[in-house]
């Protein structure tokens, strides 16, 4: 796919684990990323889904969506992360970070953890939605999120 293809696209980071954690631990979390990471790109990932919504449908101020997931990330990752990061108006882009931990996804059944991911992405295009208005983007993020709704059911 070109890269001028792309406008919703997901990226995972993570699981975070300390440098002087057992080597127990570190193959927990290593499984755990790969776990989640096929549940974005996997048989049944959501990316595919998602690759099939094109930002020229909806509008021309938003070419890229970037849904960054950041898997059991430690405290000092997370006082640096924000709900919704800055609008690029050069880039067309946005990110949007979504925290996944043991309690919201490792924790859950199969079906839980398709309705965290679906759940996750559609209260962050809320988010996103405000932003569209207060920046008076050129988006119709409420057809995009009604798209993804209906993608990811």
């Amino acid at each position: 796919m070109e890269e001028k293809e792309k406008f919703l696209g997901c990226f995972a980071s993570g699981p975070a684990v300390l440098y002087e954690a057992d080597q127990a631990t570190k193959d927990m979390a290593t499984e755990k990323g790969k776990l989640f990471r096929s549940y974005l790109w996997g048989k049944m990932g959501i990316s595919d889904r998602l690759k099939k919504l094109k930002s020229d449908t909806y509008g021309k101020d938003l070419m890229i969506i970037l849904f960054q997931f950041y898997i059991n990330p430690l405290p000092l990752e997370l006082q640096n992360l924000t709900e919704i990061e800055p609008y690029r108006k050069k880039e067309k882009a946005i990110g949007v970070p979504i925290i996944v931990t043991d309690e919201n996804f490792f924790n859950k059944s199969e079906e839980g953890r398709h309705r965290f991911l679906k759940q996750s992405i559609l209260q962050k295009l809320g988010l996103l939605a405000e932003l569209v208005k207060r920046k008076k983007l050129d988006t119709k993020i409420e057809e995009l999120r009604n798209d993804v709704e209906k993608i990811l059911n």
